[in-house]
């Protein structure tokens, strides 16, 4: 890992920026019994709309969860229920009865390994194993990344999504960070929102890229499979620079080692903007080619090499590798790759640049 000199902090974060950044919905659950939280308006926020200054009170929930327990008549200010429009008084009391999420009981701590390559008061950086689900949902209650993080760092149960900024698919892996503080929290996703996070991977697709592109193409929802990600003209705006470090060619096909550098941050960004140039990426079940032979490599062939960023105190500019998984580098050889283009000691962050441009 690396540290470089920094020429200027960031600005500081609030909690509000944080919770607008965050979309969660919440749903109740039968039978059990929600909690009521209480506090106290203060002056310097008399007259904002409730829901903003809700943000401010409860920074632990998004502005949109509260906005929505607000109209469903779970907050009061002093003895009357409130709407989300409703001007804050200086002094009142305002309870906000906060219903069990459903997901509530899947946000316990457990010893789950984490690989852990950097901490600090502010952040930790885990190199995540492929196979670890970064985040609680159907299907995977418990033994999640976050469940870890509770383990390890208690006071990871005050943060939205226990400081988690970004997240891996399961069955991605490398390099990500975590917040340990919620002005840290706030920080990284102004940082992700500005596109000054540098995040790199390294790829194994089926077949060649002649030369470095852009893919600047939106991402959305599948139109007809809801479980995948597809570049749509609806979809959100998503670029990726893609890079070939070298192929090989053998009685399987031609296939290519990439590197990947995400400008934006979108769900499966790097596997569907493969597909859409033609080289799907090794192993992977749900944007894989076609009729792909059987591989000793059982998950896709995506791991998250180099992760840049500023401290989110300091404003010191700091950058750590991820060597390739085992799994990756022994797929590659068995197929005939040269070991050595798997060498990524000499990734680091790459100035801006547009299509068209090297």
């Amino acid at each position: 890992m690396q540290a470089c000199d920094s020429s200027q902090s960031p600005g500081a974060a609030s909690a509000q920026d944080w919770s607008q950044a965050d979309d969660d919905a919440a749903v109740d659950s039968p039978g059990a019994e929600p909690a009521v939280l209480t506090a106290r308006i203060p002056l310097s926020l008399a007259g904002e709309r409730l829901d903003k200054v809700l943000a401010q009170l409860f920074g632990q929930f998004s502005r949109s969860r509260l906005r929505a327990w607000c109209e469903a008549g779970l907050v009061r200010m002093g003895a009357a229920v409130a709407a989300p429009r409703s001007k804050a008084r200086a002094g009142a009391e305002v309870a906000l009865q906060v219903p069990v999420d459903p997901e509530a009981a899947a946000f316990a701590p457990e010893p789950v390994p984490l690989s852990v390559v950097w901490e600090d008061a502010d952040l930790v950086v885990i190199d995540k194993p492929a196979g670890l689900v970064v985040h609680p949902a159907a299907g995977n209650w418990s033994g999640t990344l976050l469940n870890g993080l509770l383990a390890r760092f208690p006071d990871a149960s005050a943060l939205p999504r226990a400081g988690i900024v970004h997240r891996l698919d399961k069955d991605t892996s490398g390099l990500m960070v975590v917040a340990r503080s919620l002005q840290a929290q706030t920080d990284l996703v102004r940082q992700l929102q500005a596109r000054s996070i540098s995040r790199q991977y390294l790829a194994l697709v089926w077949g060649e890229l002649p030369r470095t592109t852009w893919v600047d193409a939106p991402i959305g929802r599948h139109p007809r499979d809801r479980l995948r990600m597809a570049v749509v003209a609806s979809g959100k705006p998503a670029r990726t620079r893609f890079e070939s470090l070298g192929s090989c060619r053998g009685g399987l096909g031609t296939v290519s080692a990439l590197r990947c550098v995400l400008e934006s941050g979108r769900t499966h960004q790097i596997r569907v903007h493969a597909q859409h140039l033609g080289l799907p990426l090794l192993g992977d079940a749900l944007y894989g080619r076609r009729g792909a032979p059987a591989l000793g490599l059982q998950r896709q062939a995506l791991h998250a090499v180099l992760l840049r960023l500023r401290h989110p105190r300091s404003g010191q500019w700091m950058q750590w590798r991820s060597a390739v998984a085992a799994d990756i580098a022994t797929q590659w050889r068995q197929l005939g790759g040269d070991p050595g283009v798997l060498d990524c000691d000499d990734w680091t962050a790459l100035p801006d640049a547009r299509p068209g441009l090297p």
